[in-house]
């Protein structure tokens, strides 16, 4: 039998936090494990995934950058206090921003440093992988040109496996408002593509 479409994101999300948190507080050993609230640590790693996509961050560092946020978390804030990081003003919260931003920067500067790398080497051997980039920045472009800022969230979100429900948690929405802009930015592209292929 097949898992629902949303079923296997969820997994892989919870697969990868539990490999984020377990070797960031292996290094600590089991008290600072007992120490740390689960519900903290998911919404932590939330907000850590928000931020990372929010800042355009390659998808394929959100695990490094999250675990690095982990780490400077464990040196420098008890897992005790990890529940008020996203409440609150205190120096915890503080600490957790200056992590996040500490590392977004990090990894943005390593970025533009490796766009230049990638841009002298380019790959010919595979013109299938290019005519899908071409495709994907043509959509991309569209949906700047067409969707409004949550329409393009949420279909971002959705293109990265979140289910309906998912994206409505994340974002404190209804769930059938979060399906409404989803069909309402697809149905906005295909006229538009449409249109384009047609004329």
């Amino acid at each position: 039998m097949k898992p629902e479409s949303g079923a296997r994101p969820r997994k892989r999300r919870h697969y990868m936090m539990a490999m984020v948190l377990g070797t960031a507080l292996s290094a600590f050993g089991q008290s600072a494990a007992q120490a740390a609230p689960t519900e903290a640590i998911q919404d932590i790693s939330r907000y850590c995934t928000a931020c990372w996509r929010n800042a355009r961050l390659p998808a394929d560092r959100w695990g490094d950058c999250t675990q690095e946020v982990f780490r400077r978390l464990l040196d420098r804030v008890p897992t005790e206090d990890w529940n008020r990081l996203l409440n609150g003003e205190g120096e915890e919260r503080r600490e957790f921003l200056r992590a996040i931003d500490a590392v977004k920067k990090r990894t943005q500067r390593d970025s533009r440093r490796n766009v230049n790398l990638v841009s002298i080497v380019p790959d010919s051997r595979d013109s299938d992988l290019r005519q899908r980039a071409v495709d994907r920045e043509a959509v991309a472009q569209a949906a700047d040109e067409l969707l409004s800022d949550r329409q393009k969230q949420i279909l971002q979100m959705s293109f990265e496996g979140w289910s309906v429900q998912d994206m409505a948690d994340a974002l404190a929405l209804p769930a059938e408002r979060v399906s409404d802009e989803k069909y309402k930015a697809i149905r906005k592209l295909r006229t538009h593509f449409c249109q384009e292929g047609c004329g």
